[in-house]
């Protein structure tokens, strides 16, 4: 067992991920397991949308009419085994439609379900008990659509344990796809908590597909061959220990940068990253370069877990509609400005008229004069700008009387309007996410596999288990903020590496020194309270920073930061995916000498 070691490939990070994943592994991966994350917050409100339209949906049809169909074949005929969470809220409908699929090709095939996510029958008793959200307090929402708790890796453990060879969960954390595979593979004990910890690091880095493998890295530019990058590979140990990589001959790059990105992707407290089977650690997180293109990572830690699941409910609530021009010529921007207020204007008489409620909520994005920077934007005399109009109603008749009333700005207002996108925008019921925390107890995990159904124990938990550590304090840190007197002002970007996401309405935003001696200095400039001040017009609530000196970086989670995130924001970044870029910008003083090797 020693000396045994796991291959597992990642080929999805969301529902919409390249279809190039997935054969690229198959083929030139040499993996003996093939891992999919399909569920962002966001597709399962997608989800919910298209199950409240066809009941039979709600899974992730590309799974299926995509990938499985195209390689099933192979996959059977090299043994590759494949855990996907493609069911999303409708995992049997997922396993049914593969199935089928396996029947019509003559691939044998044992599919298992893992099931149990599903509180919908809970909420009558959650409402009378006075459930509340995790972020605001909020009372339970009269109308939800769905809700889907965060299960963990010990169901899908068993489903392979039973010898399925496709696993089809429905709602579980994103590592858990991996980390069941481990637990199965090495036989780890639920209560391993440093193993399972640093399978769940594993699995987290090959949640997103190729953000693993030089995506949507700070220096993108020392990244070759975006159009065949390189999907991750990891190769595991019994100890728990790791390293990631690529198939060979694609583009991508594995480095410490690009994968420590990944670390810090869309986690909160470093020392209390909390999962349905551990409570991890990563403040002592270590990456080391061991050949071209792969990094071994050792560091993460574990406790056990709490006694509950976090729960992603969502709601409808009225209607959205995003409508956009673009704007062309002399003072683009002035003109779009103006080209937004007047439909607005317009609509909001007609709506009088009719007899109908105010907009709920509006947005104007300006996009190309830089709008997502705020007080710090440099460019307002672009000749070229789209306007971004996000609305929300009560009543769908009202957004499609303002659907109607955006093309007519083409002849009505600013010379150069073109470009309305797709044609007429179309409303859409506006599905909002709610979370809350629910006793482990109150639900059922199984495994369901040749019609059998198996539940699944789970253990208890630690009610004391979530004991957080006092995070840095980044307001002593400015009161000692001095800059070198004979500093040179350079922008972050130049003495840190960055990455940002989303967590609802919280967006983290995660920064690695490029050198570790830039670190005390990164640490004494870029306090919370700057980057609070520094994000001021898109951050409403706190800003903590935590420290991970493993690999010297840093982690601010900036709260009320997204215009309520998901499908409930209107904004042109409603997952915080821009909010790394803009912060990098923000001026620093460093030492001359140091300027001058940075040229």
């Amino acid at each position: 067992m020693a000396d045994k070691k796991v291959r597992i490939g990642g080929a999805s990070g969301f529902w919409g991920d390249s279809s190039v994943g997935a054969p690229q592994l198959v083929r030139r991966g040499d993996i003996d397991y093939l891992v999919f994350d399909y569920l962002a917050e966001l597709t399962m409100s997608i989800l919910a949308s298209a199950r409240m339209k066809k009941p039979e949906l709600g899974y992730a049809t590309d799974f299926v009419t995509v990938t499985m169909k195209t390689l099933l074949k192979e996959i059977a005929g090299r043994g590759i085994r494949v855990v996907s969470n493609a069911g999303g809220m409708n995992p049997h409908g997922c396993a049914q439609a593969i199935a089928a699929l396996a029947a019509e090709q003559g691939v044998p095939l044992r599919i298992a379900v893992v099931e149990g996510d599903d509180v919908m029958p809970l909420l009558p008793a959650l409402r009378e008990a006075g459930v509340r959200d995790m972020q605001k307090g909020l009372p339970l929402p009269a109308r939800v659509v769905s809700a889907n708790a965060y299960l963990g890796a010990l169901p899908i453990k068993q489903a392979l344990d039973g010898g399925a060879q496709v696993v089809v969960t429905g709602r579980c954390v994103d590592s858990a796809v991996t980390l069941g595979v481990l637990m199965h593979e090495f036989g780890w004990a639920s209560d391993a908590y440093d193993q399972l910890a640093q399978g769940s690091l594993a699995g987290h880095l090959i949640e997103c597909g190729a953000q693993g493998t030089g995506g949507l890295h700070t220096d993108w530019d020392q990244v070759p061959g975006w159009d065949d990058i390189g999907y991750p590979v990891l190769e595991c140990s019994a100890d728990g220990s790791f390293t990631i990589g690529k198939p060979p001959g694609t583009g991508g790059l594995v480095s410490p940068a690009t994968v420590g990105e990944q670390v810090l992707y869309e986690i909160g407290d470093p020392a209390n990253y909390l999962l349905p089977d551990v409570i991890c650690d990563f403040t002592q997180v270590r990456l080391a370069q061991v050949t071209p293109d792969v990094v071994r990572l050792t560091g993460a830690r574990g406790r056990a877990p709490t006694t509950t699941y976090k729960v992603s409910a969502t709601y409808a609530k009225g209607f959205r509609c995003n409508a956009q021009l673009t704007i062309v010529g002399v003072d683009a921007v002035a003109k779009a400005e103006r080209t937004a207020q007047a439909i607005l204007a317009r609509t909001r008489r007609l709506f009088a008229e009719n007899g109908w409620s105010d907009y709920t909520r509006t947005h104007v994005d300006i996009l190309g004069a830089e709008a997502s920077f705020g007080p710090h934007a440099r460019t307002r005399h672009t000749r070229e700008a789209v306007m971004r109009l996000a609305v929300m109603h009560p009543e769908k008749a009202a957004l499609e009387l303002f659907a109607r009333e955006v093309a007519p700005a083409g002849t009505s207002w600013s010379p150069g309007t073109t470009g309305s996108g797709n044609g007429r925008a179309s409303p859409s019921p506006s599905i909002r996410q709610y979370g809350f925390l629910l006793d482990k107890r109150m639900l059922k995990p199984a495994v369901v596999m040749d019609g059998v159904r198996t539940e699944v124990p789970i253990p208890a938990g630690d009610a004391d288990a979530a004991r957080p550590v006092p995070p840095d304090a980044g307001a002593a840190d400015a009161a000692d903020a001095g800059m070198p007197q004979d500093g040179v002002e350079v922008p972050l970007i130049r003495i840190a590496w960055g990455r940002s996401g989303d967590k609802g309405d919280t967006s983290n935003i995660g920064l690695i020194a490029r050198r570790p001696e830039y670190l005390p200095l990164l640490r004494r400039q870029v306090s919370a309270e700057r980057v609070a001040q520094w994000l001021a017009h898109l951050v409403k609530g706190r800003v903590t920073r935590y420290d991970l000196p493993g690999f010297h970086a840093v982690n601010f989670v900036c709260e009320s930061a997204l215009d309520g995130g998901g499908m409930a924001s209107l904004r042109n970044d409603p997952l915080g995916k821009a909010m790394a870029q803009i912060l990098l910008t923000m001026p620093v003083r460093v030492p001359r000498a140091w300027a001058e090797a940075m040229q």
